[in-house]
């Protein structure tokens, strides 16, 4: 047995405006959530942390065209999205909230840290100011051209296209993404500036460390930011709805009543804030996964994000966390995905292309996502969505592969041996190497894990499946009954029990049908736990005699003409 590790868990925080899409739960929240569920079953202590990031721009707007106030709109996305987080059985142990007060307090906190290390000044800098609008534009709310690729619709923080960084003053015709005038102003206005140019060296040496337990997806992206030289970046904003800006005695600042900081600065202190509301409302303690001092330096930090949020993990965030000069846990494997796209584009929430994950749960159960999405885990490249390409994995995988096996062996158990696990006869050849084979796949299935890679855990996890359906090929009980009742009963009572295996390890990414199948053969709770591939018992686990019940049919094959109506009705298709 391993001595249990102490794991901190945080994937990236689902903005508030609207229902995430699949893409979004593919990269960030249904891998951290796999991840989670796999090293719980292992045994190991597991705090996975979320929240929804309810701050900036997007959230006023939002509200603006809902007609609702901003914190009535934000209260309101707030239970959607955790009632569809809850759809998709992402067993978060907490979901906070940003525009909760801890964290404005650890927000506020932070800044005045980092203000004594000589870490912020105010600057007076050029912002775009709409005239038309009657306010100044937060840098992604001016849009134009690209001055290095050309692209028209570029942001004023970044270019999708590119990739590159930008300032809203550099865009070329630019506009108000608000209200699409053109009748734009470069207006002074002062601001708290985070210097991160005093910490390059500092970051570049954490990246080098930490770094070598990321994938070279997150470290290229660091290092991409670090080899451009690290600027001071605006840390407030001339919005009215976010954190506010104090001074040290916690009164407003002088000259910034008007001015909150900047979401991506607050965002990710959401990750200790909402720790300490789960502590609060647990009686846990957070400090000990957050404070170096209190033991967070026995705690594993694991972080799940898409490409698009890894410079801020990898710099913004750890510039906080290290020039605090407060003893700070940073993260130690940062796992980052690249993108889902939707027929030759990205999902997008803004523009409504995509799935939602709303909808996904009112076309099918959410087993049937997941697994898709986890086998298709975009890690060493986009991955495209298509329907076909779903429905090819839902019937050949889930259906067939596993359903059917589950299905042949507890039916065939009920009518032949009274639905109880048989007690007679001896194994032989068959069983010998599905046992090797179980004791190398299932070595693989755990190496995978520890390691996140998700596509190749679920490839695993078919292929254990796959092998079961072959050693039924092997052992044939069904021949054998007829006459050799005793050597038909060992591969029934194998088979049972290779249900139940396919079932534990299926738990982490199908969790609902895998209970189906565990409640079925009457798997107690305690006995659910990953399997050690080292086990020479694992084909005469469960009690001999031990009653078992055929499940009804796990999964449900996806027919054309579904495909058809969902194409139709979502778009895509290959036509």
């Amino acid at each position: 047995m391993t001595q249990p590790r102490r794991i901190l868990i945080t994937s990236a925080l689902p903005y508030i405006n609207g229902v995430k899409h699949l893409g979004n739960l593919a990269g960030s929240m249904l891998p951290a959530d796999v991840y989670a569920r796999v090293m719980r079953l292992k045994g190991h202590e597991v705090t996975y942390i979320c929240a929804t990031d309810e701050h900036g721009t997007p959230a006023e707007l939002a509200a603006q065209a809902a007609g609702m106030s901003v914190q009535a709109y934000c209260d309101e996305q707030y239970d959607i999205q955790r009632a569809a987080g809850e759809g998709f059985r992402l067993s978060y142990d907490w979901f906070g909230r940003t525009s909760r007060p801890a964290n404005h307090k650890l927000t506020q906190h932070f800044a005045q840290a980092l203000e004594k290390a000589g870490l912020i000044k105010a600057q007076t800098s050029k912002q775009v100011y709409a005239v038309d609008d009657g306010r100044f534009l937060p840098d992604r709310y001016v849009e134009g051209t690209c001055p290095h690729c050309g692209f028209e619709k570029a942001r004023g923080d970044q270019c999708d296209n590119c990739g590159t960084l930008l300032d809203p003053v550099d865009l070329i015709n630019p506009y108000s993404a608000v209200s699409g005038s053109r009748n734009i102003e470069v207006r002074d206005t002062e601001h708290l500036y985070l210097q991160q140019t005093g910490m390059q060296d500092t970051i570049r040496a954490w990246v080098n460390e930490k770094g070598k337990a990321w994938p070279s997806l997150a470290v290229s992206i660091a290092n991409k930011w670090l080899d451009e030289g690290l600027i001071a970046r605006s840390i407030t904003r001339d919005l009215s709805w976010g954190v506010k800006v104090t001074s040290a005695d916690g009164s407003p600042r002088p000259g910034y009543e008007n001015k909150v900081f900047y979401v991506w600065f607050d965002a990710p202190i959401g990750y200790i804030s909402a720790t300490q509301e789960w502590a609060e409302a647990t009686g846990n303690d957070w400090e000990k996964l957050w404070k170096r001092d209190k033991g967070a330096d026995q705690t594993e930090y694991v972080q799940f994000m898409g490409k698009d949020n890894v410079a801020f993990h990898t710099v913004s965030f750890p510039v906080t966390l290290l020039g605090s000069a407060e003893p700070w846990k940073t993260v130690d494997k940062l796992k980052a995905f690249n993108w889902v796209t939707w027929y030759g584009g990205k999902f997008s929430t803004s523009n409504k292309r995509g799935v939602f994950m709303d909808q996904a749960l009112g076309l099918l159960p959410a087993d049937y996502w997941r697994w898709y999405l986890i086998a298709n885990a975009p890690e060493g490249s986009d991955a495209a969505f298509t329907w076909e390409g779903f429905q090819s994995a839902v019937n050949s995988d889930l259906a067939n592969v596993l359903g059917n096996f589950v299905n042949r062996i507890t039916k065939y158990c009920a009518s032949k041996f009274d639905g109880k696990v048989p007690e007679t006869g001896e194994p032989g050849e068959a069983e010998a190497w599905m046992a090797n084979e179980l004791a190398v796949r299932l070595k693989a299935l755990d190496e995978h894990y520890e390691a996140m890679e998700f596509r190749k855990a679920a490839a695993e996890t078919r292929a254990i499946w796959a092998a079961g359906n072959e050693y039924l090929t092997k052992a044939e009980p069904w021949v054998k009954y007829k006459s050799d009742v005793n050597g038909a009963a060992v591969g029934v009572r194998a088979g049972i029990n290779l249900a139940a295996i396919f079932a534990i390890i299926a738990q982490p990414i199908i969790p609902d049908a895998a209970a189906k199948v565990l409640d079925a053969l009457g798997i107690p709770a305690g006995n659910r736990r990953w399997p050690a591939w080292d086990d020479t018992a694992l084909l005469d686990a469960i009690p001999r005699g031990a009653p078992i019940t055929p499940p009804d049919v796990l999964f449900q094959k996806i027919e054309d003409t579904q495909v058809a109506e969902w194409t139709e009705r979502f778009g895509g298709g290959q036509g």
